[in-house]
């Protein structure tokens, strides 16, 4: 699951509302909406990210959050280290074959850990 998907799933169920219903008035596949809730498909366009806000009435800032947790939610991430130390490219490459035997904590702590030292992270530079 995505950072975007399970916050569309706590709001669609805080609101009570089915997840082929809330497909179905945002003029999508219940299948697709599935697959972005749970990480199996790309993020979302913006065009959608906005009818989901719509959908669920958010006021700008909370509207900005999902988009910012929207840009945060592609399952499939390429790191380019081209050019970057040998540790850079170390722990890139350690993540990768690592993160599936994280727990939340320790994951939870990496990113505490790297927030505190440069700051929150703002979304794909690219």
């Amino acid at each position: 699951m995505t950072p975007f998907g399970e916050k569309v799933r706590m709001l669609r169920r805080a609101k009570k509302v089915s997840l082929k219903t809330m497909a179905e008035a945002l003029g999508v596949s219940s299948a697709y909406f599935s697959a972005l809730e749970h990480g199996h498909r790309g993020r979302p366009g913006s065009g959608l990210v906005q009818q989901i806000c719509g959908y669920f009435d958010m006021m700008w800032d909370d509207a900005e959050a999902l988009d910012r947790l929207a840009q945060l939610s592609h399952p499939r991430i390429v790191v380019d280290t081209a050019g970057l130390s040998a540790n850079a490219t170390l722990l890139a490459n350690m993540l990768s074959e690592k993160i599936k035997t994280l727990d939340e904590e320790t994951i939870e702590w990496v990113l505490a850990e790297i927030e505190s030292r440069n700051g929150p992270f703002d979304g794909p530079t690219h």
